[in-house]
């Protein structure tokens, strides 16, 4: 996947925020779903047909790396001078499976979490998975999995077998996050079937897109549906620098005002405060997979610095060259420290 070069240490630790694992069974289980053709998710069945069985190099490194949480991924951490990862399981999580046996599967694969974090206390941390399908067991998974496990947020693969969390019925994951003063991690799915079409014909559903677009949509119809007017604590990170979104603020005021103006939606009313109020406030942002500068400092001097974390979006991106890179940001050495290490330590209450 990359040259073998080795990133020098600095002043400051690295803490990457949006790492994916999965346990072996995992990847399983979701050939046997695509096999029985019981999943009726036209992009889950797209990506995960072909990267399950697929031959080019990539598609053997993440297969490969998703399942460690051992010694090779340690050596790619190493390599990369990346001093510690917060974990998530890997999209689309067990969001795909029925409710009964995702909420069993999240257990096991919070359990197998925590045991990685056991034996890598310094190297490792991570977020609980859930079945939002069932809501109540979801949030009682998630209260298990902070309080007697350790871990240190949520972790929700943005659309529910096509349903999005603004519906009322997902809203006791929201309150035990806000209860817990945990994050959650909303993280991208292929798109809806409603979305993915034009998509898939381009090759443009996947991260080059359509993941920014799907979870840009989840992340707005939770603020116009009011989530976080009924939850005024619950903070909600984003990667990618925010799915886009935070570029556009100034129209997404402007139009929201519009339109709840002109009454012409009955699932907009108003809010109590500005959509980039909710950006800025409700929201934290990574970087995963945006090596690059130029929104980086963008993000930091609109949203703020104490909002914006580093991310390197592992194994799915693995260049340590881009490390190197974001180091030498030209900005100031506290922003700098708060991007790779102080702001997830205050966000995921990681020790220092």
């Amino acid at each position: 996947m990359t040259e073998a070069i080795q990133v020098a240490p600095a002043p400051y630790k690295r803490i990457a925020t949006e790492e994916a694992f999965c346990p072996p069974e995992m990847l399983d289980r979701y050939r046997r779903l695509i096999e029985a053709k019981t999943v009726p998710e036209i992009g889950f069945n797209s990506m995960w047909g072909f990267y399950l069985d697929a031959d080019s190099p990539r598609c053997r490194f993440i297969r490969d790396h998703l399942g460690d949480l051992g010694e090779a991924r340690l050596a790619h951490m190493d390599q990369a001078g990346i001093d510690m990862a917060v974990l998530a399981l890997t999209s689309p999580g067990v969001q795909v499976m029925p409710a009964g046996e995702g909420t069993s599967f999240a257990a096991q694969a919070n359990d197998w979490l925590a045991d990685a974090v056991a034996r890598h206390p310094n190297r490792f941390a991570g977020l609980a998975a859930c079945a939002p399908q069932d809501a109540v067991a979801a949030a009682k998974e998630i209260e298990r999995g902070v309080n007697r496990l350790g871990l240190k947020g949520v972790i929700i693969n943005s659309h529910v077998q096509q349903q999005y969390m603004d519906d009322t019925k997902f809203w006791p994951v929201f309150e035990a996050a806000e209860a817990l003063d945990v994050p959650i991690y909303l993280h991208p799915a292929t798109p809806t079937n409603r979305l993915i079409e034009p998509m898939l014909e381009r090759g443009l559903d996947g991260a080059i897109f359509g993941f920014s677009v799907e979870t840009g949509l989840h992340a707005l119809r939770l603020i116009v549906a009011g989530v976080f007017d009924r939850f005024p604590e619950l903070q909600v990170v984003l990667g990618h620098v925010g799915e886009s979104l935070p570029f556009t603020l100034y129209r997404l005021d402007y139009m929201h005002a519009a339109s709840v103006a002109s009454g012409r939606y009955t699932a907009m009313g108003p809010l109590k405060r500005k959509v980039s109020d909710y950006m800025k406030e409700n929201f934290l942002y990574t970087n995963s997979g945006v090596a690059w500068e130029p929104a980086i400092r963008f993000l930091q001097e609109t949203i703020g610095v104490d909002r914006v974390m580093y991310a390197m979006d592992y194994p799915y991106q693995y260049k340590p060259e881009e490390v190197t890179a974001l180091d030498g940001m030209k900005i100031g050495a506290v922003a700098k420290k708060a991007f790779f290490e102080d702001n997830a330590r205050r966000v995921f209450k990681l020790a220092g």
